[in-house]
């Protein structure tokens, strides 16, 4: 994923405590503050229904008290149309706080298991726990979704959580870090703003959890400074998506969902198609149907648009820009680097070893790669590093299952692109490269719950196990085999 999306940590905000006594004694400057969320998780009070409803409620009115604010700093930061904004950045949220204000109890509920014989009288049952003090490393794409949704399931699970939002998307960090410790506990919630030192700096202390979302190089910095505490974690990554199209396809209508999916929020987007699969033949009917969805999303020249983002920073325009170079431009290519404008561009005659086909590209530029059939293209796809999502597009159910079953992918998702991490019900995460672990609604909070084993057994019936201590005997070898055995039921089939 796009190497600015997830720079690493300046001074925390909401809590701070320890800080200034940490860097004067040479420390690192934020032992205080960790300790400090630590102290206020180790009081049990975010482990209560009512403190984490509580929060999740005061989440909720962030959202709605500050949308104004929300869409001025995603226009500053990279000129993000008010209905994408809507849609990624608030809805989505507001949905995740909902769904686990709904479900809240029922999740936190023991869940009972099956038991064996030597159990039957016992109480076995799986205790959701939380882990204790969270980090929350945010990416400068979704600012706001991607810190929120997780900070949702870890509200939910009873965690403590310190919050690092994405120094490139300036204005929303600052929002971020200004308003919304106004409205949580700041005893077990905090934000700290910064770049890369600053979350190397905050890296280095032991958190009970990490939760990155960026790209696989960082990923794997993230997952090192996790290993130095043996702290578990999930790394939400990305890569290059493919999407495959068959020869049967509704051109027009698979265009629409394409350039839909490639351009929202101006193509930087984890979960984006990243460049199309298809024969030659395909190819000539699908680009002027990519040309006529791209007029009439946009109109003639998409500059003019008020529903087209701009790119992030110099840096990103620069980046996506090189990739331009690659195969042919055969609709778009126009950029304007005063403004941070490339416009929304399909890229033919790719080779695979150019440079549009060896990084994700993370921005509005589609390249197409011709293959004779599917099974090249699924050749093709599994020959590559593990992508976030795999797409196709096809009339021909069977077509879609042999895709499906014979790549290997985060998610996927036919005739369509993006719509699958609209679904809560849904875990949303990578494989391999594009991630490890997942989230989204219950996801979320299993991901931010240790799942606790307990038995609770009796102090009396000491005749029944006796039978487990020595001295052993054949006698007792038979019983206790019988008692703690699981036999293979087998299945009936009808001849």
């Amino acid at each position: 994923m796009d190497t600015n999306r997830d720079t690493p940590g300046k001074a925390p905000t909401g809590s701070d405590t320890g800080k200034t006594d940490s860097k004067a004694a040479g420390m690192n400057p934020y032992v205080g503050l960790v300790s400090s969320l630590r102290a206020a998780w180790l009081t049990g009070k975010t482990r209560t229904s009512e403190h984490r409803v509580s929060q999740l409620e005061a989440l909720g009115r962030f959202l709605d008290d500050k949308k104004q604010p929300i869409l001025d700093a995603m226009a500053s930061d990279m000129r993000k149309p008010p209905f994408e904004v809507e849609l990624s950045e608030i809805i989505l949220v507001k949905n995740e706080v909902n769904y686990a204000l709904n479900n809240l109890s029922t999740w936190m509920k023991d869940e009972g298991v099956d038991k064996n014989l030597v159990t039957q009288l016992d109480t076995a049952f799986i205790r959701k726990e939380p882990y204790g003090v969270v980090l929350i490393i945010g990416p400068w794409n979704y600012p706001l979704q991607l810190i929120l949704v997780p900070l949702v399931g870890a509200i939910a699970a009873g965690n403590c959580v310190i919050i690092k939002p994405s120094e490139i998307s300036s204005s929303t960090e600052k929002l971020v870090a200004e308003v919304l410790p106004s409205y949580l506990d700041k005893d077990c919630f905090a934000v700290v703003t910064g770049g890369p030192a600053e979350t190397t700096q905050l890296l280095e202390n032991k958190f009970d959890y990490i939760f990155f979302t960026g790209n696989p190089q960082v990923g794997k910095i993230v997952m090192a400074a996790a290993a130095t505490h043996l702290t578990p974690l999930t790394l939400e990554l990305g890569g290059k998506n493919p999407c495959y199209v068959a020869d049967e396809s509704d051109m027009q209508n698979v265009a629409n969902r394409l350039i839909w999916g490639r351009c929202f929020n101006a193509g930087q987007t984890c979960v984006a198609p990243d460049y199309v699969l298809c024969s030659a033949e395909t190819q000539e009917k699908l680009l002027p149907a990519l040309r006529h969805a791209i007029t009439q999303f946009f109109g003639p020249d998409p500059r003019e648009s008020p529903d087209f983002a701009r790119i992030i920073s110099d840096k990103q325009f620069q980046r996506i820009q090189a990739l331009l170079g690659s195969g042919r431009v055969a609709i778009g290519g126009q950029t304007d680097e005063k403004e941070r404008y490339i416009a929304p561009t399909v890229l033919v005659d790719v080779q695979p070893s150019e440079p549009a086909m060896q990084e994700e590209i993370f921005g509005p530029v589609l390249p197409i790669v011709t293959v004779p059939n599917v099974d090249e293209a699924i050749a093709f796809i599994n020959s590559r590093e593990r992508p976030l999502v795999v797409y196709v597009f096809a009339a021909n159910s069977k077509l879609v299952r042999r895709v499906l079953e014979r790549t290997s992918s985060g998610g996927f998702g036919a005739n369509d692109s993006v719509m699958q991490m609209t679904l809560i019900s849904l875990p949303f995460g990578g494989i391999g490269n594009s991630g490890l672990g997942s989230y989204h609604g219950k996801f979320s909070f299993d991901t931010f719950s240790h799942h606790r084993a307990c038995l609770l057994r009796s102090m009396g019936l000491e005749t029944m196990n006796s039978l487990r201590y020595s001295p052993y005997s054949e006698r007792k070898r038979g019983l206790v085999l019988s008692t703690f055995r699981i036999k293979h039921t087998g299945t009936c089939t009808l001849l």
